[in-house]
């Protein structure tokens, strides 16, 4: 079997590595090509050319960058079809993905499969009828996605969320960071994690230190966690610097990557509550049983163009798989620091039904069942051969 992969950022990179992985368990002479990171590298991907050419955000980034993403969109099309893969696969990025894939389905009968189902369910629930144009099957990391892609003439399988297989800190680890930073073994740990953008950060740290406030009021020993990402660590360091305490700050330009990322897990396992920026992050906070307060917040143009386009009540992804509302969420102009500041207070005197949350969304995101890896493997493979078979008779 033989085929071409491509993501564009590390997210995509991390979910093509398991994938890859799943397939050679499955089939130990899989053929691989195509576009990846070094995750996808060290399980035998060949980069067509480096994968961060295509980790781009925002139209200012993109518009000087514009006629060489077209040109490499159209040099890896052509080895697309110069290599007649069995199936193309895809991983998120779709502003590069589709239209690599369009161009290789209008010349071709190439399987295009693309992993990670579009949000329709919270907005433009149009994308899912101009994506079938060009993907033939979809892997899904939400059980409810599924039925949106089907209903656009995709085959679509949900195959797990990652974060379901990911590493755990236990409860030596968390000792030991306790024991690192001085925090005493009942005193309160708030992780604060105010995005990894510079947009982000430079919205939410100053609403965040103030909401800290009434928690250290209630808790006056309780103490601060700040993971940061690389690109915004000085920003995070001078953003921080007038909040209501000083934060335990976790750098990574101050360790190794191994280091940090152990550092980090074990922070959010070490946390008795989190206030969090809206994203994946409320399921890696799930996944180590941590509580939580969402907020989040936009310039004016988006607040309204979002509200207007916004088919959830929640965007809180532990909400919306357990279909509970029990994590607390300020948006927009809802995120201000004393009503976030008082539910991070009502989350720590009493986080159980948050708790049960949790748990029902790891449940339903796969937890205990086979690697997501290896199901999106076996998806891919019975879809090929379902195909071949067809074409066969």
């Amino acid at each position: 079997m033989k085929l071409f992969l491509i993501a564009g950022e590390p997210s995509g990179d991390k979910l093509g590595a398991a994938l890859m992985k799943g397939l050679q368990q499955l089939i130990p002479d899989v053929e691989f090509h195509g576009i990846g990171g070094p995750l996808m590298q060290q399980q035998g991907l060949i980069s067509l050319f480096p994968m961060d050419e295509l980790s781009i955000m925002g139209i200012a980034e993109v518009l000087p960058k514009y006629f060489h993403l077209k040109r490499r969109i159209r040099q890896t099309a052509d080895k697309v079809l110069t290599l007649k893969p069995d199936a193309l696969i895809t991983i998120d990025s779709p502003d590069f993905c589709l239209r690599v894939a369009k161009i290789v389905k209008a010349q071709s009968y190439i399987r295009t499969v693309h992993y990670v189902a579009p949000t329709v369910w919270a907005w433009r629930p149009k994308r899912a009828q101009k994506m079938a144009q060009m993907i033939d099957h979809v892997l899904a990391l939400f059980p409810f996605e599924p039925p949106y892609m089907q209903a656009a003439g995709m085959r679509c399988d949900f195959v797990g969320h990652p974060v379901v297989s990911e590493p755990q800190a236990n409860d030596a680890d968390v000792q030991a960071f306790r024991q690192r930073y001085d925090i005493a073994d009942q005193t309160p740990v708030v992780l604060v994690l105010p995005g990894s953008r510079k947009g982000e950060v430079s919205r939410l740290a100053a609403i965040f230190g103030q909401a800290l406030k009434p928690v250290l009021t209630k808790h006056p020993d309780a103490r601060i966690v700040v993971p940061v990402a690389s690109p915004v660590s000085g920003l995070v360091q001078d953003l921080t610097s007038d909040w209501p305490c000083k934060p335990i700050i976790l750098d990574p330009a101050q360790m190794s990557i191994d280091a940090y990322v152990s550092e980090k897990r074990t922070a959010f396992r070490a946390a008795d509550v989190a206030l969090a920026a809206s994203g994946t992050v409320s399921l890696e906070l799930a996944a180590s049983a941590t509580p939580m307060v969402i907020a989040y917040d936009m310039n004016i143009i988006s607040r309204y163009l979002i509200r207007r386009m916004l088919l959830v009540d929640t965007v809180t992804l532990v909400n919306l798989v357990s279909e509970t509302r029990t994590v607390p969420e300020f948006l927009g102009a809802d995120c201000q620091p004393e009503p976030i500041g008082q539910a991070l207070i009502g989350v720590l005197a009493d986080p159980s039904a948050q708790l049960d949350a949790m748990r029902v969304t790891l449940s339903r995101l796969g937890q205990g069942q086979k690697d997501p890896g290896l199901r999106a493997a076996e998806a891919i493979i019975d879809d090929i051969s379902r195909i071949s078979a067809t074409d066969q008779r």
